[in-house]
């Protein structure tokens, strides 16, 4: 392994914003980073690089971390946090194995957190589990950790049999005032709280709040089959996160992604989903469910996965819908991300912008206006023709309307921004899964 390199990604202070993607009570963001040092190493980052062998996992769901903010507290109570209360996780992974672990988070965090108990398990029915799958995580061989400010704990592997396109439970109890609570926001997935340390119950009754967003875990891994090459990771904001997807039904893109891929014969990837809604490349947002910018995050969602090869990059609607950015602007970031990559040794893939005619009624700024419609060309022009990509996903086409082609066809319309269920499917049936697996291929 070859000694890191550290490159240097400059980051705006934040600022309030007239117009948000998604309407919100705004929450302003105290104390933005002015720059992030990314540490990237030579040739490869540790765990992307290795050959896959026995002892590798392989990250197989992740939900991108950010702080405690929310739209409506009783729906997800990430603003004020838990105390004495157990949170249950439902994830849905893509690749299958025989030995598991789990990523818990504090990613957001200001204080260590203190967990007292954490379990996994094969979902069942609500916030049940399934029979004789539920058990307990240790770390270090203790079933209880304090995690620092802003940082994550890794479990001891667990010896359970989890299949791809499975659901899986992650429960974590917070013995005490967690504060403001590591989130991710928009999970399009029901999941549950409990009074006390439910963590080892397998029935659905003690959790009798439904929350709307992840809590605590960030991620899970798995120890896979040889066949399974690597992970892809889908990295964007809300058409990315899936927002207007049918809630519970794991109907994102990236999902649809994984599905296909399960069904083939010989390699596969793993499809990990690192979209956060109202995430920009320029501008931390004031409301923290937005998460950070692009390049703050890309280490630790994309470059530090475990099996890491490619990167599907969909950023950039809302910097020109939100603050009015322009092409010229974007370019340079789009530019260090691939740098970035690379430098880690992953393949990284442009994704044009899809259309937004008719948004701005919804979500103001230049969402939708003839400006924003100049700057949206104006990226995906540079995003297929600079040849700076190792591949382009042209989204904007397989979801506009060829009659209207500043708009989504009807038919995949959820709103004037976001795709549906079928505008979702057809951005997966987009991407080229057998060039990327081929890529992927040559390089181990």
């Amino acid at each position: 392994m070859k000694t890191p390199r550290f490159i240097t990604l400059m980051i705006p202070r934040a600022q309030n914003s007239p117009t948000d993607a998604h309407p919100t009570h705004s929450r302003v963001l105290q104390g933005a980073l002015s720059a992030l040092a990314i540490a990237v190493f030579d040739g490869a980052a540790a765990v992307a690089t290795a050959q896959h062998g026995q002892d590798d996992w392989m990250a197989t769901w992740q939900g991108s971390p950010t702080p405690g903010g929310t739209f409506y507290s009783p729906g997800c109570p990430s603003d004020v946090g838990l105390s004495n209360q157990t949170v249950r996780n439902i994830v849905h992974i893509a690749v299958g194995g025989d030995r598991v672990r789990a990523r818990l988070s504090n990613a957001g965090g200001l204080v260590p957190l203190t967990v007292g108990a954490a379990t996994i398990a094969e979902a069942g029915a609500g916030a049940g589990t399934a029979a004789g799958t539920l058990h307990p995580l240790t770390f270090a061989g203790s079933t209880s950790i304090v995690i620092a400010a802003g940082g994550e704990a890794v479990s001891d592997p667990v010896p359970l049999a989890v299949h791809a396109l499975d659901n899986v439970d992650v429960s974590v109890y917070l013995p005490g005032s967690t504060g403001p609570a590591t989130q991710h926001y928009y999970a399009d997935q029901g999941n549950y709280l409990a009074a006390g340390d439910q963590t080892g119950s397998a029935i659905a009754g003690p959790f009798t709040t439904s929350i709307s967003c992840w809590m605590f875990v960030s991620g899970v891994e798995v120890q896979t089959s040889p066949t399974v090459r690597g992970a892809l990771i889908a990295f964007g904001d809300s058409i990315t996160d899936g927002y207007l997807s049918t809630m519970n039904a794991n109907r994102r893109y990236p999902d649809d992604l994984a599905t296909a891929l399960a069904a083939r014969h010989g390699t596969t990837l793993s499809v990990l989903n690192a979209g956060i809604i109202g995430n920009e490349l320029l501008t931390i947002r004031p409301q923290l469910q937005f998460g950070y910018t692009a390049p703050f995050r890309f280490a630790r969602d994309v470059l530090n996965q475990p099996g890491a090869k490619a990167v599907i990059v969909l950023e950039g609607i809302n910097d020109i819908g939100d603050r009015s950015a322009k092409a010229s602007d974007l370019i340079p970031v789009y530019e260090q991300l691939i740098l970035a990559a690379h430098e880690a040794g992953l393949k990284i893939y442009g994704a044009t912008l899809t259309p937004f005619g008719g948004s701005n009624a919804i979500y103001g700024g230049d969402y939708g206006t003839p400006a924003g419609e100049t700057q949206r060309q104006l990226v995906n022009a540079w995003i297929r023709s600079s040849g700076a990509w190792d591949g382009v996903i042209d989204f904007d086409k397989a979801v506009r309307d060829p009659n209207n082609p500043t708009f989504l066809l009807p038919a995949y319309v959820g709103d004037p921004l976001h795709p549906n269920d079928a505008g979702y499917q057809a951005m997966a049936n987009a991407v080229p899964i057998k060039e990327i697996l081929d890529k992927v291929n040559a390089g181990n």
